[in-house]
């Protein structure tokens, strides 16, 4: 299945921790049999409201296909990934 991931790295961060992050959150998705169609960089954006009193995050958005097992998984670890402030995963 095809799914669509976007999350938001807060924009503080330097631009060799994401790339880092990035990477992370690549292998993540690899390391269980998906495989990565595209990684658009959307850049720092405003955020609707407040999060852990950060006003910007930088967007990221990527498109994946893999079992449905997977975005449960990918889920679950990037709730525990404090480079990551907010994701969500979408089945296209």
């Amino acid at each position: 299945m095809s799914y669509e991931l976007m999350y938001i790295i807060p924009s503080q961060s330097s631009d060799e921790e994401k790339e880092a992050t990035i990477a992370k959150v690549n292998s993540m998705i690899e390391k269980d049999g998906g495989k990565i169609e595209s990684v658009e960089r959307l850049g720092n954006k405003k955020l609707a409201y407040e999060i852990a009193k950060k006003k910007d995050g930088f967007y990221v958005l990527v498109n994946f296909s893999a079992a449905p097992i997977v975005p449960n998984r990918l889920g679950a670890l990037l709730n525990i990934t404090t480079e990551v402030m907010r994701h969500i995963i979408v089945a296209k």
